[in-house]
């Protein structure tokens, strides 16, 4: 599952709630600035000349997704939210990506310790609701970890995948080399890889069916006929078993009728 990290901005702004550094935020390449640490945004010569975008770049490891999200909040809507960290020695300043309410990315980061720190309109700021450890410029930083057990859901999807006629498919189709910039890039990389075209039915051939309706179910109300001796405008006691589920019985002269169960501590006045 995605390890999520919140940063919440609270409906009211009070001193002290975020620690920001002092010097010119806006000149982060000065070593005197007072920042927790020197970033840039790394660009080749080629990236300068052609005008494109600087570009993010991660190592093919053992990675898995993180999601960082900073919350907005009615009274304070920054312009821009950056992120960085010690997962690639705090080289590169990371952009967040603006929707309605937040700010969010996707960085793939390996197991283990890292910490990180958010650049919030050229303010440095840590979140106090957020682990903190102090760093070696009298400052503090986030910290988090990653676990790999947290992540055994992916590996099991991908064996899963893996064994079946549709990754079989997958493994087939032409190559498709991504040239993502950012983090973001790359989600959107994998979402152009699907398409309209529809899959042939024999490549999920190997899917499980349903599981058998458990027999205790099939003697639901619906399908018992009221005792004489009972009122036929109420319906016997129902079974434990019954309850919270939604029944129907098929359509029949154009009704269809429902049935559904919940029980109640006390009785209904």
């Amino acid at each position: 599952m995605f390890q999520e990290y919140f940063i919440f901005l609270g409906g009211v702004s009070t001193p002290g709630r975020h620690r920001t550094f002092s010097g010119n935020p806006q000149n982060i390449s000065n070593p005197e600035d007072g920042c927790p640490v020197q970033v840039k945004i790394a660009k080749s010569d080629d990236d300068m000349e052609g005008g494109m975008a600087p570009t993010v770049q991660f190592k093919e490891t053992n990675e898995y997704p993180v999601v960082f999200k900073w919350h907005c909040s009615a009274t304070s809507q920054p312009r821009s939210v950056y992120i960085c960290g010690s997962w690639d020695g705090w080289r590169q300043k990371i952009p967040l990506v603006k929707s309605a309410n937040d700010f969010s990315t996707i960085l793939e980061l390996t197991p283990g310790h890292h910490e990180y720190k958010f650049m919030v309109d050229n303010k440095w700021v840590v979140d106090d609701n957020q682990p903190k450890t102090n760093n070696n410029l009298g400052g503090e930083n986030n910290v988090m970890s990653i676990d790999e057990d947290d992540f055994e859901v992916f590996d099991a999807l991908d064996k899963d995948l893996a064994s079946s006629n549709a990754g079989e498919a997958m493994r087939g189709a032409p190559n498709h080399q991504p040239s993502h910039d950012t983090p973001n890039d790359r989600e959107l990389e994998k979402l152009r890889t699907f398409s309209q075209e529809i899959p042939d039915r024999n490549e999920f051939a190997k899917a499980h069916n349903p599981p058998a309706l458990p027999p205790h179910l099939l003697q639901v109300i619906l399908n018992k006929d009221t005792p004489v001796q009972c009122d036929p405008n109420v319906l016997p006691e129902p079974n434990h078993v019954m309850l919270n589920h939604l029944y129907a019985l098929s359509i029949k002269d154009g009704v269809m009728v429902l049935s559904a169960t919940h029980r109640y501590v006390n009785g209904l006045s």
